[in-house]
């Protein structure tokens, strides 16, 4: 298989928005978070930069997550170069440094909203290592070394980009994490450091699989994606493509494509309608951690954890 990231298709840039996983869960989560998320542009409340500054914050959960990824990217870039035993403790050490690079240059929204004085690296890196070592130790990695470094010409490791394909012609995102071909199939893994949720991580197995058959005109019963759960324990979900239909799929697509086009007043430069046209959720502890709490609940949450008190 010649290099993955040749194949990969390019695409000019389109107005229209692009549907995912994730934009859509966003969507369904909270309308206004949605709104700030994808058009804090266009707001006329409060300034652009403040919206930015907020969607920027992370949190304790999206580090493990981050240092997880990063490291596992550098491991498997690693591999590329040489296929030498890993240093266990040297491999640990560096996503430690990462954890306590990322503690110090990220805002944190637990910091920001007064949860807690400061962030330690402990705090998510102990979670982060579980997740690492649990890799580590896995028949998965050991296959990946022993028999999938066989044609590492065709790996494609979180390529650049978005992941942009097409779905029956509607923009769609779904990028993978590690692509990788082995006897003339292709294996897309996905890493994992939160819950298990069958029904989400099955949808964006199915996109990934779509992305994978039109990058590399592949039939589906030639893809394998796979959810890798790292904590607390190794765990694989895979999805038996021949059961589901590809039509369904594709409608759904369609369907949530068109519920997310019926909040923009013109959906074909992606210019959204009035905020007040995206509802803030009723679900009050979906409010406990969202990064925009300040501009909904603003008598509640204080602005920044060094503003000076009113009174």
């Amino acid at each position: 298989m010649e290099n993955s990231l040749s194949k990969v298709k390019k695409f000019p840039f389109t107005e229209p928005l692009g549907w995912s996983v994730s934009r859509y869960d966003k969507f369904l989560l909270c309308k206004r978070q949605y709104y700030y998320d994808y058009y804090g542009k266009h707001d006329r409340e409060y300034p652009r930069a403040r919206i930015d500054q907020l969607k920027a914050m992370t949190s304790l959960p999206l580090e493990v997550g981050n240092v997880v990824h990063d490291s596992i990217k550098t491991l498997l870039e690693r591999l590329l170069i040489s296929e030498a035993p890993i240093d266990t403790v040297r491999f640990l050490d560096f996503a430690r440094k990462k954890a306590e690079g990322y503690a110090k240059q990220k805002v944190f929204a637990e910091v920001y909203y007064r949860e807690i004085d400061a962030v330690h690296p402990d705090a998510f890196f102990d979670m982060a290592r579980r997740s690492l070592e649990n890799f580590l130790k896995s028949d998965r990695y050991a296959w990946i070394t022993e028999k999938a470094v066989d044609n590492k010409t065709g790996w494609l490791i979180e390529p650049p980009g978005y992941g942009e394909t097409r779905i029956n012609g509607l923009k769609a995102y779904c990028k993978v994490d590690f692509l990788f071909p082995v006897d003339g199939d292709i294996y897309i893994l996905d890493w994992k450091t939160g819950k298990k949720d069958e029904k989400k991580h099955t949808k964006q197995l199915l996109g990934y699989a779509a992305w994978a058959s039109y990058h590399f005109e592949k039939k589906v019963s030639e893809i394998f994606p796979l959810t890798v759960y790292l904590q607390p324990e190794y765990q694989e979900m895979s999805v038996d493509l021949a059961r589901f239909d590809a039509a369904d799929f594709v409608r759904q697509v369609e369907r949530e494509t068109k519920e997310m086009y019926a909040l923009c007043r013109d959906f074909e430069k992606n210019l959204p309608k009035d905020k007040s046209e995206f509802p803030k959720t009723s679900y009050m502890n979906i409010c406990k951690f969202c990064n925009y709490r300040e501009l909904c609940l603003p008598p509640a949450v204080p602005s920044s954890p060094s503003s000076p008190m009113p009174f």
